[in-house]
């Protein structure tokens, strides 16, 4: 994390009339820059390496400071003591855990919170906080098959999996509107089609490059745990509309199903991406809901230009010689 941002971050939630405190901030950036979940004495083991001076107690409460300014959240694992974990650009998620290992692994499904939140909103609770742990055991200790155990920033991971999905939702929507074009019968809609296929295509090149950069970060980042489970997503966004317009009657039908996947889209995108703290899987998701909200409103714009053409009465030629009087 840039020394910067984190010092910006970490005065945002400073507390109003909160005092600063030199031992404070050096053991917030101490903090800030470990990974994973650490325990109270975890972080004065740390912090003793390099600070001898600093107590205990100061740290405990320091922790207690950040857990309430929203700088890190406590978790349980039911180890019989409490883990503290980053808030600062890592959303909220939840957790499996092995009792073999007492290993933690994280994980975000949408799917998960859609639940959650129809749950809530029919009981009208009014709900501060959820938590979800699995317990059970790793794959590492059922099979004796080593994971990597090079230090990942969740940032980074969630950054690969933000980028896979909007991939494949661009891969989707490629295939798509490639589709639709060859189905319309209006030279307008297919031309609109067309240039929205021929943007997908640029901004699947694009995000691939993006992609490509951020596997050299980490040489291992391919292959380490998805983060994101956004299950409609997994085949992208337009999968499912590409399968509909096999059956659309018309080109207004094939607008239709366009204008649903492209507002499905922009709803998935900027939902998660506001949801999200400042991150590169918040910019990407952000991004991308821009985007899809600019083709929504191309779509909606010619559907209207559509539905008045063919609305308009047709005009009949009149062939010359022809006086449109009835002969008696």
């Amino acid at each position: 994390m840039a020394k910067e941002a984190q010092a910006a971050y970490v005065e945002r939630l400073r507390p109003p009339g909160g005092k600063r405190s030199a031992k404070r901030d050096l053991i917030v950036n101490v903090f800030l820059r470990e990974e994973g979940h650490l325990s109270a004495d975890d972080l004065v083991d740390v912090i003793r390496r390099e600070h001898q001076k600093i107590s205990r107690a100061t740290v405990y409460r320091t922790l207690q400071w950040m857990v309430e300014a929203g700088i890190a959240r406590k978790v349980d694992f039911g180890e019989g003591r409490s883990r503290y974990e980053h808030s600062y650009r890592h959303p909220r998620h939840f957790h499996l855990i092995c009792k073999s290992c007492n290993q933690s692994y994280e994980f975000l499904s949408s799917d998960i919170e859609a639940l959650i939140e129809e749950i809530v909103s029919a009981r009208e609770f009014a709900a501060r906080q959820s938590v979800l742990q699995i317990y059970g055991t790793c794959d590492e200790c059922q099979t004796g098959r080593a994971q990597p155990n090079e230090p990942v920033t969740t940032e980074l991971v969630f950054a690969r999996d933000a980028l896979r999905i909007a991939i494949a939702t661009e891969r989707s929507g490629f295939d798509f509107y490639t589709r639709a074009a060859k189905i319309t019968k209006d030279d307008r809609g297919r031309r609109v089609f067309l240039k929205l296929a021929e943007e997908e295509k640029e901004h699947l090149a694009t995000l691939e490059t993006r992609y490509a950069e951020l596997l050299s970060e980490d040489p291992q980042l391919e292959s380490r745990p998805t983060f994101l489970f956004f299950k409609g997503a997994a085949d992208g966004l337009f999968a499912a509309g590409a399968d509909a317009l096999g059956k659309a009657a018309d080109d207004k039908e094939a607008l239709k199903i366009g204008i649903r996947c492209e507002r499905g889209s922009h709803r998935f995108f900027k939902r998660y991406g506001e949801r999200f703290e400042d991150s590169e899987g918040r910019r990407i998701f952000l991004e991308f809901a821009s985007e899809e909200r600019q083709h929504l409103e191309l779509l909606l714009r010619e559907y209207r230009l559509l539905v008045k053409r063919q609305s308009k009465p047709k005009i009949r030629r009149r062939v010359p010689g022809q006086s449109g009087l009835a002969s008696g």
